[in-house]
Order: C-alpha cells, then sequence, then structure tokens
C-alpha cells in the first residue's frame, strides 16, 4: 500500500488524453493507493485584498480533484486510490511527520515552507518519496537539495527568469527594483538581480520598502496609499517597468496608478508569474476550471494545482511502473520516459539532476493570461523549459548523482 502525505501551509482533466494516447502497461496485481493530507496552517496577517484570502480547503481541493483523477485511471488496471486530510501547526509538524512516517506513509507532498519541507524529507528517510508542491526556495532545489525530494512548486529562480524573459522580449530592460524589507523579499529579489544578469536587462535603481507592521487594510487605507506611494517613487531614474518584490503583501498590489511615474508594474504586483490561475483557458484548462469550481464552489488556486499536478505524478508513476515501492516511482519520475499533461500547452518533466519540475510559467494579470514563458528566442540546448531556474551546469546539488 502506498501511502503520501500533503503538508499544506495556510499558506487537469486533459490528463486522460495524455494518459490514454500512451498503451499503459498491465498491472500484475492491483494496488490500494492511500493518500493523507497534512496542513499545517501558519499565523498570517490579512491580506491587502480581501479577494486574496486563503480558503480553507487550499490545498485539499486539488488533491481530491488529483485523487479523483487517479481513481479514473486506476480503475482500468484495477487499483485503486483514496485520501484523507489532517490539519497541524508549525509547533506539532515534526512530531505529526514524524508519527505518519511511523505510521506507514512513504510518499509525501509537502505544501509549506521551505524549513517544514526539509523537515518532512528528513523524517520520511531514504525510502520515502517527498513532494514539495509550494516552498519556492532556491536552496531546496542546490545546496539543501535531498535525494527524496522532488519540486513540483516552481522555484523563485524560475518565476522571477519566466518575467525577466517576457519584459526582455518587450524590450522593457530597464528596471526599477523595489522590494520589501523581509527576508523572504530579499530572497526573491536575489533571483531577479540574477535573471536580469542572465538575460541582459538593467536594474537602474533599488529601492527598498519598509514594512513597519500593523495593519495594512483600514477605512483610509487609499488615502494614505495615494499621498505614501507618489512620494516614495518620486526622482527615479528612468525606467521602462517597475518590479514589484513582495512576497510579504505589504506594497506591490498599491504600485499600479500609484507610482509618480506612469510605469508599467510586474512581479508581486500587476504582472505576475504563477504556476497556475483561475483565468486562464487554454489547453484544455477550462474544463479543468470547471471540474474544480463544480466541486469546490470556488476558484482554483496555485497551491491547489500544486497539489493537482502532484497527485497526478504519483497516478501516473504508479500506472506506468505497476509498482507502489517509493525508489521505483523515483526511478521513474526522473527518467526521460515520463511526462504528464498539465494545461499548459506542453508535458512537463522532471530535471534529473536536482528533482524539479520542468513547466510553462503562466504570467497573469489576474484577469486573463497575458502570456506564457519560456518566450519565443530563449532556446536552450535540452528544453526551452531549462531556460527557466537554475540549469545542471551551475547547479550545486550533488544529491542525485549527476
Amino acid at each position: 500500500m502506498i501511502r503520501s502525505l500533503i503538508v499544506a501551509a495556510t499558506c487537469c482533466f486533459g490528463f486522460a488524453t495524455g494518459l490514454l494516447s500512451h498503451a499503459i502497461p498491465s498491472s500484475a496485481w492491483a494496488l490500494d493507493i492511500n493518500v493523507g493530507v497534512l496542513r499545517v496552517d501558519y499565523p498570517v496577517l490579512a491580506p491587502v485584498s480581501r479577494f486574496d484570502r486563503k480558503p480553507d480547503n487550499l490545498g485539499f481541493a486539488g488533491a481530491q480533484l488529483g485523487n479523483q483523477d487517479n481513481e479514473t485511471t486506476g480503475s482500468f488496471l484495477g487499483h485503486s486510490f483514496s485520501f484523507e486530510t489532517r490539519p497541524t501547526t508549525p509547533e506539532n509538524l515534526e512530531a505529526d511527520a514524524a508519527g505518519l512516517v511511523e505510521a506507514g506513509f512513504r510518499i509525501i507532498v509537502v505544501l509549506g515552507r521551505g524549513e517544514d519541507v526539509l523537515t518532512v524529507s528528513d523524517k520520511a528517510g531514504p525510502e520515502a518519496l517527498v513532494f514539495n508542491a509550494a516552498a519556492p526556495e532556491v536552496e531546496l532545489r542546490e545546496e539543501s537539495c535531498r535525494p527524496n525530494l522532488l519540486h513540483v512548486a516552481p522555484s523563485r529562480a524560475m518565476l522571477a527568469d519566466a518575467l525577466a524573459q517576457f519584459l526582455v522580449w518587450k524590450k522593457w530592460t530597464r528596471w526599477l527594483l523595489i522590494s520589501g524589507s523581509n527576508p523572504d523579499d530579499q530572497r526573491l529579489a536575489d533571483a531577479y538581480r540574477r535573471s536580469a544578469m542572465k538575460f541582459g536587462a538593467e536594474i537602474v535603481e533599488e529601492r527598498v520598502f519598509e514594512d513597519t507592521g500593523g495593519s495594512r487594510r483600514s477605512d483610509s487605507g487609499h488615502v494614505l496609499v495615494q499621498r505614501q506611494i507618489p512620494v516614495f517613487t518620486q526622482e527615479t531614474r528612468d525606467h521602462n517597468v517597475v518590479v514589484a518584490v513582495d512576497e510579504s503583501d505589504v506594497f506591490a498590489l498599491y504600485l499600479p496608478f500609484h507610482a509618480w511615474t506612469p510605469r508599467p508594474v510586474a512581479g508581486s504586483g500587476g504582472l505576475r508569474p504563477v504556476s497556475f490561475h483561475a483565468a486562464h483557458e487554454a489547453w484544455g484548462a477550462t474544463q479543468f476550471q470547471r471540474r474544480f469550481e463544480k466541486q469546490n464552489g470556488r476558484y482554483v488556486h496555485p497551491e491547489d494545482y500544486n497539489v493537482w499536478v502532484a497527485f497526478r505524478v504519483i497516478g501516473e508513476a504508479v500506472a506506468r511502473s505497476s509498482s507502489d515501492n517509493a525508489a521505483v516511482l523515483r526511478d521513474y519520475i526522473l527518467s526521460d520516459a515520463f511526462e504528464l499533461a498539465a494545461f499548459k500547452g506542453q508535458k512537463v518533466t522532471f530535471r534529473s539532476w536536482n528533482g524539479q519540475l520542468r513547466q510553462p510559467v503562466l504570467l497573469t494579470d489576474s484577469k486573463i493570461t497575458v502570456s506564457v514563458s519560456p518566450q519565443e528566442g530563449f532556446l536552450h540546448h535540452r528544453s526551452p523549459l531549462d531556460s527557466l531556474g537554475i540549469d545542471e551546469a551551475e547547479s550545486a546539488c550533488s544529491a542525485f548523482g549527476n
């Protein structure tokens, strides 16, 4: 039996076409696959926009739909899939992860922060397979990589590269970089600096927006912003675009229409790079969106999509390998034989040198999909998808033996 764990932070059906388009090997025996969902609820401030409030079933909803899709394809082979959800807290994570591993869980899908991903990966041990479905930290794919850890969520480097390619393609190569003062903001700013150098953009000026704490919403909030943001963005060097770096959700949403100089905004506000979005309709995504909305009564979030992909990776690997052994599944997932339809215009695969899922990145203004990276003309000797993020030649990950 397989048991899989999803650690979620409070932080397509096109698969059938892709799966059944190939011959599925017959299974010598039926497999019963049980997926456990453990969500870590973090204390967070209210978001700037009430539209960005996290639903109670964030991540869980993607697990439910992914399990249903696995059941649909698994029934042809006699395999059965089931799942259960368990909420937890950061304080109880280590004990809960250890308890679930001791109970027999060997496939773990983590939807949480980077340090929690590593906690679960280390607790699970070498005989388990762990999926990171949320944490963007580059170091998880680099010096802190683990041989039992695969990444469904894109890294900060991938997201920054996806946006940088579009801005360079538009010839908006002079950037005003405005970053938040919190540690995660600064890590993302590092990713954008690297992307600018990688693709030939110039950061003409940098400014830091200090997070002074307190409430980010009030009855007079828009009045204060209308006075503060223009002053903050005065007397900048000439630039084509404002790149906002605000993982903490403090200021980026206020930049459009408020900056002193009329320029487009991208990054954490304006045009945003995401793994998925509820407005995306191309490549069969509409039917996926409708199924999700009918089931949950809300729009899909990137976290839901990432968890759905993790479930589908598991289902595809089980179907193809006819195995429930974590090591066998890992080897198949990292092989050239693995591919998965994911409503992004091309099959997605994994990088064998660090366990990162190759995938297109959507660029959205929250109403439509503006573009999809990699952009035309950004080539790579292996795959244009490898133009996003850390490439093999520059990778510091040594856990995969490449």
